[in-house]
C-alpha cells in the first residue's frame, strides 16, 4: 500500500493558483529541456504551451498583489509543493546526472 500524503496547508484561492501554475511551468520546462527530451514535437509543443501558463502564473502574481497579499509565505508555498510532488518535477528541468 502506498502512504496517503500530508495534507496541503491552507492556502489562499490565489496562493493554491500560483502554486498550480508554477507547477504547470515546471512541467513544461521539463518536457522542453534538451538534456531530457527525445522527440522536437513534444518539445515544440510544450513551449507553445509555455506561454500561457506563464500568463496563468503572472495572473496568479497579480491577483494576490491586488488583494493586498504583499508577502509570498514561501514556507507554507514549498510544504504545498512537496505534497505536489513538486521537488520530482523540477527535477526533470535540471541537467540528468551522469
Amino acid at each position: 500500500m502506498v502512504p496517503e500524503p500530508p495534507p496541503l496547508p491552507a492556502l489562499t484561492r490565489a496562493e493554491g493558483e500560483l502554486v498550480d501554475a508554477y507547477l504547470a511551468v515546471v512541467d513544461l520546462l521539463g518536457k522542453i529541456n534538451p538534456s531530457r527530451s527525445t522527440h522536437t514535437y513534444g518539445a515544440l509543443r510544450a513551449a507553445q504551451a509555455l506561454v500561457g501558463r506563464a500568463e496563468a502564473l503572472r495572473e496568479a502574481l497579480a491577483l494576490m498583489h491586488a488583494r493586498g497579499e504583499s508577502e509570498v509565505h514561501a514556507d507554507t508555498l514549498a510544504r504545498a509543493l512537496r505534497v505536489l510532488d513538486g521537488e520530482r518535477r523540477a527535477g526533470r528541468v535540471t541537467l540528468p546526472r551522469t
